[in-house]
């Protein structure tokens, strides 16, 4: 490792497509040893965003240092220091799964094994299969074992796990925890809110090319302390008791028969409430339980509702 103090640097990053901007003035930080998600709907700019970063694509606007080093124009000394796994895959038709991992780790100054690494990505079985022949999800682990066999110091994941089964997914989640572990930066994009929350150390959410919010995963859903308890009972009951006898700002209802929701700032005295008001009414609380607003709940907040082309 270099010991650069950040992998990725980016400030005032604007990209513009026939006029309008694509990415409006976006700012991000990545230290080694991190993980970064980058969310958003279609078309709210991360991939362009990310292209830049690795040097694909040219800006209107903005520094970006990766590395420490501009990616536009960048020597071939920095792209062997970084490795990028793009939508689609990438790799050559025709190739074989074992040579491309092979041609890719004959560039590299310190490849990992690239036998090993086939095996660890369950793909010894198409090792001699062509590119083209491959099932969607063999392809994307075919792309991410070319981005990570050079043992690259920054690694862009772009929805590393968009048509993997669950084991798949599993396979490249204890990936990227342990290229964190070994002090790899990680910039991944991804619409999986439960992917981003198990591996993010930090997360940005993006809209229209701005960012809308960032923070830890826990602290993002933990924004405004806004919780929900739910629990079963008999269905019917006059809630106007509970409700008045609830703490300023929660409210109670029953959406579905015998299921019953308060909403607002969860608390012990809460909780406490409601079990004694079912206890005055004779009845037991089933199923009770508290659960903060998911990841899913933030990012639809912030971007909407309505579908995106």
């Amino acid at each position: 490792m270099s010991g650069a103090t950040s992998a990725l640097e980016v400030r005032g990053l604007v990209v513009r497509y026939q006029g309008h901007p694509a990415v409006d003035g976006l700012d991000l930080d990545l230290a080694p040893g991190r993980v970064l998600a980058l969310l958003g709907p279609n078309g709210a700019g991360k991939t362009t965003t990310v292209e830049v970063c690795e040097g694909l694509r040219s800006r209107d606007e903005g520094r970006v240092a990766v590395l420490g080093v501009d990616p536009a124009g960048a020597p071939d000394t920095l792209r062997s220091r970084v490795g990028v796994m793009p939508q689609g895959g990438g790799a050559y038709p025709g190739v074989r799964v074992r040579e491309m991992v092979g041609l890719v780790a004959a560039c590299a100054a310190d490849p990992l094994d690239p036998d090993w690494l086939v095996e660890t990505l369950g793909l010894a079985s198409c090792a001699r299969k062509p590119y083209k022949r491959l099932s969607v999800g063999q392809q994307q682990r075919l792309a991410l074992a070319c981005a990570v066999v050079g043992r690259p110091e920054l690694v862009f994941l772009d929805e590393p796990t968009a048509s993997l089964d669950p084991q798949g997914r599993r396979l490249v989640w204890e990936l990227v925890r342990a290229l964190r572990a070994d002090g790899v930066a990680v910039l991944l994009t991804t619409h999986l809110m439960q992917e981003a929350e198990e591996l993010a150390d930090h997360i940005v959410i993006v809209d229209h090319g701005r960012v809308v919010a960032q923070g830890s995963p826990e602290s993002l859903t933990a924004a405004g302390a806004d919780r929900e308890l739910r629990f079963r009972a008999a269905p019917g009951m006059d809630l106007r008791l509970l409700a008045s006898a609830l703490p300023e700002g929660c409210t109670v209802s029953e959406p579905t028969s015998g299921s019953y929701l308060v909403e607002g700032a969860i608390d012990p005295q809460v909780l406490s409430t409601v079990t004694s008001w079912c206890a005055r009414q004779g009845v037991l609380a089933d199923d009770l339980r508290v659960a903060r607003r998911s990841l899913e709940d933030v990012f639809l907040e912030l971007t909407g509702r309505e579908l995106r082309s």
